[in-house]
Protein backbone atom coordinates (compact mmCIF):
# COMPACT_ATOMS: atom_id res chain seq x y z
CA UNK A 1 0.00 0.00 0.00
CA UNK A 2 1.36 3.43 -0.88
CA UNK A 3 1.60 6.36 1.50
CA UNK A 4 0.32 9.82 0.60
CA UNK A 5 3.90 10.81 -0.31
CA UNK A 6 4.27 7.89 -2.69
CA UNK A 7 2.43 6.83 -5.79
CA UNK A 8 3.11 4.51 -8.66
CA UNK A 9 2.08 5.37 -12.21
CA UNK A 10 1.75 2.84 -15.01
CA UNK A 11 2.09 4.34 -18.47
CA UNK A 12 0.98 2.44 -21.56
CA UNK A 13 1.55 3.07 -25.25
CA UNK A 14 -1.11 0.75 -26.71
CA UNK A 15 -0.69 -1.22 -29.89
CA UNK A 16 -1.52 -4.52 -31.55
CA UNK A 17 1.98 -5.09 -32.93
CA UNK A 18 3.83 -3.81 -29.86
CA UNK A 19 2.51 -2.48 -26.54
CA UNK A 20 4.94 -0.37 -24.54
CA UNK A 21 4.75 0.05 -20.79
CA UNK A 22 6.61 2.11 -18.21
CA UNK A 23 6.23 2.16 -14.43
CA UNK A 24 7.29 5.20 -12.40
CA UNK A 25 7.50 5.58 -8.63
CA UNK A 26 6.98 9.07 -7.23
CA UNK A 27 8.29 9.50 -3.69
CA UNK A 28 8.48 12.89 -1.99
CA UNK A 29 8.42 14.59 -5.39
CA UNK A 30 11.24 12.49 -6.83
CA UNK A 31 10.51 10.27 -9.81
CA UNK A 32 12.30 7.04 -10.61
CA UNK A 33 11.79 4.41 -13.25
CA UNK A 34 10.83 1.01 -11.84
CA UNK A 35 10.39 -0.92 -15.08
CA UNK A 36 9.89 -0.35 -18.78
CA UNK A 37 9.42 -2.76 -21.62
CA UNK A 38 7.52 -3.78 -24.69
CA UNK A 39 5.23 -6.70 -25.36
CA UNK A 40 5.51 -7.88 -28.95
CA UNK A 41 2.81 -9.78 -30.80
CA UNK A 42 3.23 -12.13 -33.74
CA UNK A 43 1.90 -10.59 -36.92
CA UNK A 44 0.00 -13.77 -37.79
CA UNK A 45 -1.65 -14.01 -34.38
CA UNK A 46 -5.44 -13.66 -34.31
CA UNK A 47 -6.54 -10.17 -33.23
CA UNK A 48 -8.77 -11.54 -30.44
CA UNK A 49 -5.81 -13.47 -29.01
CA UNK A 50 -3.69 -10.30 -29.08
CA UNK A 51 -6.39 -8.53 -27.08
CA UNK A 52 -6.41 -11.38 -24.56
CA UNK A 53 -2.63 -11.09 -24.23
CA UNK A 54 -2.88 -7.32 -23.72
CA UNK A 55 -5.38 -7.87 -20.89
CA UNK A 56 -3.28 -10.60 -19.25
CA UNK A 57 0.04 -8.76 -19.57
CA UNK A 58 -1.43 -5.48 -18.30
CA UNK A 59 -2.89 -7.37 -15.35
CA UNK A 60 0.51 -8.99 -14.62
CA UNK A 61 2.26 -5.61 -14.65
CA UNK A 62 -0.41 -4.24 -12.30
CA UNK A 63 0.00 -7.22 -9.95
CA UNK A 64 3.80 -6.85 -9.99
CA UNK A 65 3.97 -3.11 -9.27
CA UNK A 66 0.60 -2.29 -7.67
CA UNK A 67 0.24 1.09 -9.41
CA UNK A 68 -2.20 3.71 -8.20
CA UNK A 69 -2.97 5.10 -11.64
CA UNK A 70 -2.87 4.25 -15.34
CA UNK A 71 -1.88 6.87 -17.89
CA UNK A 72 -2.49 5.75 -21.46
CA UNK A 73 -1.84 7.35 -24.80
CA UNK A 74 -5.10 8.19 -26.58
CA UNK A 75 -5.77 7.46 -30.20
CA UNK A 76 -4.92 9.98 -32.85
CA UNK A 77 -6.70 10.26 -36.16
CA UNK A 78 -5.21 8.24 -38.96
CA UNK A 79 -6.05 7.43 -42.53
CA UNK A 80 -6.46 3.68 -42.06
CA UNK A 81 -9.81 3.03 -40.37
CA UNK A 82 -9.07 -0.66 -39.73
CA UNK A 83 -5.83 0.22 -37.93
CA UNK A 84 -7.66 2.80 -35.83
CA UNK A 85 -10.31 0.26 -34.83
CA UNK A 86 -7.66 -2.28 -33.81
CA UNK A 87 -5.71 0.32 -31.85
CA UNK A 88 -8.90 1.45 -30.11
CA UNK A 89 -9.64 -2.12 -29.08
CA UNK A 90 -6.10 -2.54 -27.71
CA UNK A 91 -6.43 0.68 -25.74
CA UNK A 92 -9.85 -0.37 -24.43
CA UNK A 93 -8.59 -3.75 -23.25
CA UNK A 94 -5.66 -2.18 -21.37
CA UNK A 95 -8.08 0.29 -19.77
CA UNK A 96 -10.43 -2.58 -18.85
CA UNK A 97 -7.55 -4.41 -17.13
CA UNK A 98 -6.79 -1.27 -15.10
CA UNK A 99 -10.44 -0.71 -14.22
CA UNK A 100 -10.74 -4.37 -13.24
CA UNK A 101 -8.00 -3.65 -10.66
CA UNK A 102 -9.75 -0.37 -9.66
CA UNK A 103 -7.06 1.98 -10.95
CA UNK A 104 -7.75 5.58 -11.90
CA UNK A 105 -7.33 5.96 -15.69
CA UNK A 106 -6.30 9.08 -17.62
CA UNK A 107 -5.79 9.39 -21.36
CA UNK A 108 -3.31 11.77 -22.99
CA UNK A 109 -3.07 12.82 -26.62
CA UNK A 110 0.35 12.18 -28.21
CA UNK A 111 0.93 15.93 -28.72
CA UNK A 112 0.19 16.63 -25.06
CA UNK A 113 2.71 13.98 -23.98
CA UNK A 114 5.41 15.47 -26.21
CA UNK A 115 4.54 18.99 -25.04
CA UNK A 116 4.82 18.06 -21.37
CA UNK A 117 8.17 16.31 -21.78
CA UNK A 118 9.95 18.58 -24.28
CA UNK A 119 7.90 21.78 -24.43
CA UNK A 120 7.16 21.01 -28.10
CA UNK A 121 4.04 19.09 -29.15
CA UNK A 122 5.69 18.19 -32.44
CA UNK A 123 8.91 16.82 -30.92
CA UNK A 124 10.50 13.72 -32.40
CA UNK A 125 10.77 10.42 -30.54
CA UNK A 126 14.50 11.10 -30.20
CA UNK A 127 13.87 14.48 -28.56
CA UNK A 128 11.40 12.91 -26.12
CA UNK A 129 13.91 10.15 -25.30
CA UNK A 130 16.71 12.68 -24.70
CA UNK A 131 14.53 14.67 -22.30
CA UNK A 132 13.51 11.49 -20.45
CA UNK A 133 17.19 10.68 -19.92
CA UNK A 134 17.72 14.15 -18.47
CA UNK A 135 14.55 14.41 -16.37
CA UNK A 136 14.81 10.91 -14.90
CA UNK A 137 18.63 11.01 -14.66
CA UNK A 138 18.94 7.63 -16.36
CA UNK A 139 22.14 6.19 -17.80
CA UNK A 140 20.15 4.71 -20.71
CA UNK A 141 16.59 4.19 -21.85
CA UNK A 142 14.96 0.96 -22.98
CA UNK A 143 15.87 -0.01 -26.53
CA UNK A 144 12.20 -0.05 -27.57
CA UNK A 145 10.70 3.29 -28.59
CA UNK A 146 7.33 1.87 -27.53
CA UNK A 147 8.65 1.48 -23.96
CA UNK A 148 10.14 4.98 -24.07
CA UNK A 149 6.79 6.37 -25.26
CA UNK A 150 5.03 4.63 -22.36
CA UNK A 151 7.49 6.13 -19.85
CA UNK A 152 6.77 9.54 -21.40
CA UNK A 153 3.01 9.01 -20.94
CA UNK A 154 3.52 8.14 -17.25
CA UNK A 155 5.77 11.18 -16.73
CA UNK A 156 3.26 13.41 -18.54
CA UNK A 157 0.64 12.22 -16.05
CA UNK A 158 2.93 13.05 -13.15
CA UNK A 159 3.44 16.57 -14.53
CA UNK A 160 -0.31 16.96 -15.15
CA UNK A 161 -0.86 16.41 -11.43
CA UNK A 162 1.00 19.65 -10.73
CA UNK A 163 4.57 18.37 -10.47
CA UNK A 164 7.35 20.63 -11.69
CA UNK A 165 9.66 19.21 -14.35
CA UNK A 166 13.25 19.09 -13.12
CA UNK A 167 14.59 20.27 -16.46
CA UNK A 168 12.56 23.46 -16.26
CA UNK A 169 11.98 23.25 -20.02
CA UNK A 170 8.68 21.38 -20.09
CA UNK A 171 5.36 23.12 -19.81
CA UNK A 172 2.82 21.86 -17.33
CA UNK A 173 -0.68 20.75 -18.08
CA UNK A 174 -3.33 20.39 -15.46
CA UNK A 175 -3.56 21.95 -12.02
CA UNK A 176 -0.96 24.07 -10.33
CA UNK A 177 1.96 25.31 -12.35
CA UNK A 178 5.01 27.17 -11.12
CA UNK A 179 3.08 29.53 -8.85
CA UNK A 180 1.44 26.62 -7.02
CA UNK A 181 4.79 24.88 -6.74
CA UNK A 182 6.40 27.94 -5.11
CA UNK A 183 3.46 28.36 -2.70
CA UNK A 184 3.44 24.67 -1.77
CA UNK A 185 7.23 24.25 -1.53
CA UNK A 186 8.77 27.41 -0.02
CA UNK A 187 11.65 25.34 1.38
CA UNK A 188 12.65 24.23 -2.15
CA UNK A 189 12.85 27.75 -3.59
CA UNK A 190 15.93 29.82 -2.83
Amino acid sequence: MTTPTERIILGIDPGTAVMGFGVLAVELGKVRLLEAGAIRFRAAEDHALKLRTIFLETTRIIERHKPDELAIEAQFFGKNVQSMLKLGRAQGVAIAAALHRELAVTEYAPKRVKQSITGNGNASKEQVAAMLLSILALPALPSSTDATDAVAVALCHHFAQGAVPRSGRSKLGGKGGWGAFVRNNPDRVK
